[in-house]
């Protein structure tokens, strides 16, 4: 099984990388191939609370975050670095492939997974793709993920009356457009070909769209555009 995405290794200086995964070899073989790359690991924890408090001390640019550890699970871990940490970016690590804790940290505002039996170069790539501010997950592997874990219709209904859609009252009918479309998992290119729209026009929107509702990536767009019920499982293309 490999991890999904393909990401490329980025410019510019190496993140500063905290592992926390609660078996010993996992976080020793991480760090070996991180620290062979050139990306500096400064510190290793063996649960979520360590994790929470080395993010806290050592202030990373990444976070590798296994979800299943014990004191504190590695979802709740997130929420509190993500929560404390704005400039932090995380990466869950997990054994199952669409493990339902993968969208509750997709929408707790994770940067995307990787599966814990990732190639060398992929998982440096990966850490390197994320530390620049960009989502792991293509968008159209996040909304296969977000279909398949995503709460139900009666769930969404409740979550509506609730006053989520209150949080897309903020953009104008063209950034809705435009995140319905991202919703659907298309991509700069597309979306200025489908709206007849240069991709510099585009990326003003998505950027405008991000500030607006406090959104890190695209990866989390597209599951704030589901829970919002912007967009529905199995709709559009």
């Amino acid at each position: 099984m490999t991890a999904p995405g393909t990401p490329t290794a980025a410019g510019g200086p190496a993140p500063r990388v905290v592992i926390a995964d609660d078996q010993d070899l996992v976080r020793t073989g991480f760090r070996l191939i991180l620290t062979a790359r050139g990306i500096d690991v400064v510190g290793v924890a063996a649960d979520g609370t360590e994790a929470v408090a080395q993010v806290r001390r050592l202030r990373p640019d990444v976070v590798l975050l296994d979800i299943r550890m014990p004191v504190m699970d590695g979802l709740e871990a997130a929420r509190r670095i993500l929560a404390e940490t704005p400039g932090c970016r995380v990466i869950m690590l997990t054994t199952f492939d669409l493990d339902q804790y993968v969208y509750a940290a997709l929408a707790a505002g994770a940067s995307g997974f990787l599966l814990k039996d990732v190639t060398p170069e992929h998982l440096a790539a990966a850490v390197r793709l994320v530390g620049t501010g960009d989502a792991l997950l293509a968008p159209s592997i996040t909304r296969r993920l977000v279909e398949r874990c995503a709460p139900g219709a009666a769930a969404r209904d409740r979550v509506t009356a609730a006053g989520t859609h209150r949080e897309l009252a903020a953009l104008t009918p063209r950034e809705r457009e435009v995140l319905t479309l991202m919703g659907h998992g298309r991509s700069n290119s597309e979306l200025a070909a489908e709206l007849t729209l240069s991709e510099a026009t585009v990326k003003t929107h998505v950027a405008r769209i991000f500030a607006k509702l406090s959104l890190r990536d695209r990866a989390q767009a597209v599951v704030l555009a589901y829970e919002t019920g912007l967009v529905t499982p199995g709709s559009g293309a």
